[in-house]
């Protein structure tokens, strides 16, 4: 694989690229309302270039460019998600119009009304991220982590750019049911993009946010010749840490959570090791039930609980996992024939509550 690359440069790499077949921005959080109620969010805005990629689900569609969002709302205590699988994203005219990240979006609906959805900087070390169910402005505390030590990473079977803000101040508010809350937290932002086709990729991600400010994030990227692995730490000091191969261990613990839908399993509980730096690290789900599938496409997403050593000290804090490649029996059919029956139940549901309202204000 050619390793040959561009430094990355900021702001003009928060942007687009429109020469790379895909592209995406995403950002997850931890988030307390005013109660001390804990909520966790995922949010992630896809480019492809459809032509190059040839991702199954838009194998038909006329453009050549074509966006598409995953988002995520859970409710911790309550186990509760609102999840939002939207198949295309409509681009706004001005977007990427700026040196600086922004993006204006929104997901269609069959009710014919929208939500303007926002990816944007707003300052020096300001973002403001908006969709359906949060409302967050953000602020970078740390330097962007540039994983590799360059943010350009050869797998052996393809190539990625790939940096993260590690740490940012979170608030704003999120819905819950019909309700606007207002929160405050700490939330994650990656930024990948890559020229690359469509492939049954696997990989384990996870980003960590420890309490004493630590920072750091743990991959290991399937590959005809085995699991590429890298770890990449951003200290509460400002130093950061670059670790690949043998010095990173990444290994599934005995929980499992079997999708009722995909019957794909995935491990829920990982053990996570530097062991040159006395780093070893459990975390584990506290909500289990967060598969999201687009078409044949399945994946876990969802919150984490940390706890273990760091170096010399106890560690506690917070994370977010991503399993992905893990063997499904869900299809592209399967998954048309599901949103089909979700749509005309929606349907089915919002015409039931006209007619009850209609006939309520006749007095019945």
């Amino acid at each position: 694989m050619q390793s040959s690359h561009r430094p990355i440069a900021f702001p003009e790499d928060e942007s687009v690229h429109r020469a790379h077949a895909v592209e995406w921005w995403y950002w997850n959080g931890h988030l307390n309302d005013a109660r001390g109620r804990r909520y966790s969010f995922m949010d992630c805005l896809f480019r492809v270039d459809t032509k190059k990629v040839k991702l199954p689900s838009l194998a038909r569609t006329p453009f050549k460019t074509a966006y598409f969002s995953h988002a995520l709302l859970v409710d911790i205590a309550r186990k509760k998600l609102a999840r939002r699988i939207a198949p295309l994203s409509v681009i706004s005219d001005d977007s990427f119009s700026r040196p600086e990240l922004c993006i204006n979006y929104f997901n269609p609906t069959l009710s014919g009304g929208y939500v303007n959805c926002v990816m944007e900087k707003t300052g020096k070390a300001q973002y403001h991220v908006k969709n359906e169910d949060i409302d967050l402005s953000l602020e970078a505390t740390k330097k962007p982590l540039l994983e590799g030590g360059t943010g350009y990473l050869d797998l052996g079977t393809k190539a990625t750019y790939y940096y993260s803000l590690p740490h940012l101040k979170a608030k704003g508010r999120i819905r819950v049911g019909n309700a606007w809350v207002d929160v405050s937290g700490k939330a994650w932002m990656d930024h990948q993009w890559a020229n690359t086709e469509y492939s049954r990729d696997r990989w384990d991600w996870f980003s960590l946010q420890l309490d004493d400010g630590t920072d750091a994030v743990f991959c290991q990227y399937g590959t005809d010749r085995g699991p590429y692995l890298f770890a990449d730490i951003s200290y509460a000091d400002g130093r950061q840490g670059h670790f690949q191969g043998a010095q990173v261990a990444i290994a599934p613990l005995s929980r499992r959570w079997t999708s009722p839908e995909s019957k794909a399993e995935y491990p829920v509980a990982w053990r996570l090791t530097i062991p040159e730096k006395g780093i070893d690290l459990a975390v584990k789900a506290p909500v289990e039930h967060e598969e999201m599938l687009f078409g044949s496409i399945n994946y876990w997403e969802g919150p984490l609980a940390v706890t273990g050593r760091f170096g010399k000290r106890k560690a506690v804090g917070v994370g977010f996992m991503e399993l992905v490649g893990y063997p499904s029996r869900y299809s592209n059919t399967r998954y048309v024939s599901d949103e089909l029956g979700r749509v005309v139940g929606m349907l089915a549901s919002a015409a039931k509550k006209k007619t009850f309202d209609f006939v309520r204000g006749f007095g019945a």
